[in-house]
């Protein structure tokens, strides 16, 4: 203890040789070498910013029906006597072909009436000309013999003034005057009735000929053909049965062509209408809006939604567009026509267009130039693009409308820009990022945007 008490600076110079000795140390230490850390580079699939051809393509649905749908009614009352064999639900009539008769008994009666009255009243007007020229020929004479005597009555008055002959022979011949001067006056006027007598035949000879015809008429009605090559619908009548006019006899639809009332919402025909048809359009009269329906460039394409095989298909045409919206579905009709719906008919895999089948109706606009990218390339209005220094950019664009899988840009892009497709994790702008161009996808996208994968 006492030896301790009398060195106290011993116990400081230890210390202040450690930390001196510490602290050379650490300056004459190596420098830990540093290394510069930074993310590594992320390989992406991405597709090259083009404008492609595109047409606006919209689906919509619909019943088939017949365009010619006949509900032959009765036109004459009678007993059924004649009922062609194929007259029955489902069954095929050429065009042409009597398929039903009437008792024409009545309409034959009615017939040799009226041929028995036009016959009557044609040998009235044929007597009427016989009377006519034998009441010229009788005035002619009475004239003839009133020129005689007017001058025998003028000799018989030079001898009365000479006193040649007596007073009593002139009065005589003055009678014999007058009297012949009344004939000619009544020849006269007889010949002038003819003229409204003959009007009155004649007359009655046209309502004769129209009484006839109208017989005639009547009697073709009790045959009744068909105007067109027809299948046949529900028949409602039987053979010896009873009918009266205006009873429904039969419904026979035509087989040339077939309609389509497909439903199509009104967003999407908006979209299908401003690809095609450019400019403004005027409505105001029917002729005008025949103009607009020709100018409307469309390729109708129709399948059946219970056969959707890629060969079969039908070709269709826009016929009308509805006067109304559906208040209910908000959807507008497009009528569309198909023509020859019973040609090419395969056993088993194609079969005719019928009355109620299903069908879907795709709808392509003529191409245009658009900037179009798959569905996935978008990211809530955003794409993701790999810049020139091959980082990520997110860039917000402007969707005009979606179709399917394809998204068409109003603006956002330009052409030659790398966008990347799909999701990326991390998304963080400036990350470092490896491209791989997807070169078939660019090539299914450009197919798709024509519409050839539909």
């Amino acid at each position: 203890m006492r030896k301790i008490i009398q060195k106290p600076f011993v116990l400081p110079l230890v210390f202040l040789i450690a930390l001196g000795l510490v602290i050379f140390k650490v300056k004459n230490k190596t420098p830990i070498a540093h290394q510069d850390l930074a993310l590594p580079a992320k390989t992406v699939e991405v597709i090259r910013a083009k404008y492609l051809p595109y047409r606006a393509t919209e689906v919509a649905y619909g019943y088939v029906e017949p365009a010619i749908l006949l509900k032959t009614k009765a036109e004459v009352s009678g007993k059924v006597t004649y009922i062609h064999p194929d007259l029955e639900q489902g069954g095929s009539i050429p065009k042409n072909t009597i398929v039903l008769r009437i008792e024409p008994t009545n309409a034959l009666f009615s017939l040799d009436q009226n041929k028995a009255l036009l016959a009557g009243n044609r040998s009235s007007f044929k007597q009427l000309k016989i009377e006519e020229r034998s009441m010229k020929r009788s005035l002619k004479l009475a004239r003839a013999d009133l020129t005689v005597g007017q001058k025998e009555l003028s000799r018989l008055t030079k001898l009365v003034r000479k006193g040649v002959i007596a007073r009593s022979k002139l009065d005589a011949e003055d009678h014999k005057v007058l009297q012949l001067q009344q004939k000619v006056a009544d020849l006269e006027g007889k010949l002038s009735s003819f003229s409204s007598r003959q009007s009155v035949v004649n007359s009655q000879i046209n309502q004769s000929k129209t009484k006839l015809a109208q017989s005639k008429d009547t009697l073709g009605r009790t045959e009744i053909s068909t105007t067109f090559d027809a299948r046949i619908g529900q028949v409602f009548i039987e053979n010896g049965e009873f009918v009266t006019v205006g009873s429904v006899l039969f419904e026979a639809l035509g087989t040339s062509a077939v309609e389509i009332n497909a439903e199509l919402p009104v967003n999407q025909f908006r979209v299908l209408m401003a690809g095609a048809i450019k400019g403004e359009i005027n409505l105001e009269s029917p002729q005008k809006f025949q103009q607009v329906l020709k100018r409307i460039q469309l390729e109708t394409i129709v399948r059946l939604v219970s056969n959707k095989q890629a060969d079969v298909v039908w070709q269709g045409q826009l016929l009308r567009i509805g006067e109304a919206i559906n208040p209910t579905r908000n959807t507008v009709t497009l009528t569309i026509l198909v023509k020859n719906p019973y040609k090419g008919v395969i056993a088993g895999k194609r079969p005719p267009l019928l009355k109620g089948m299903f069908s879907e109706v795709t709808l392509m606009a003529q191409a245009r130039k658009r900037m179009v990218l798959p569905i996935q390339a978008l990211h809530q209005g955003r794409v993701y693009i790999l810049n020139q220094q091959q980082q990520l950019e997110i860039r917000a664009v402007e969707v005009a409308y979606k179709q399917a899988d394809l998204v068409i840009l109003k603006s956002g892009l330009v052409a030659g820009e790398l966008v990347i497709i799909g999701d990326l994790v991390p998304v963080i702008e400036g990350l470092p990022l490896k491209p791989v161009i997807e070169s078939a996808l660019e090539q299914q996208i450009a197919q798709q945007a024509l519409g050839a994968l539909l």
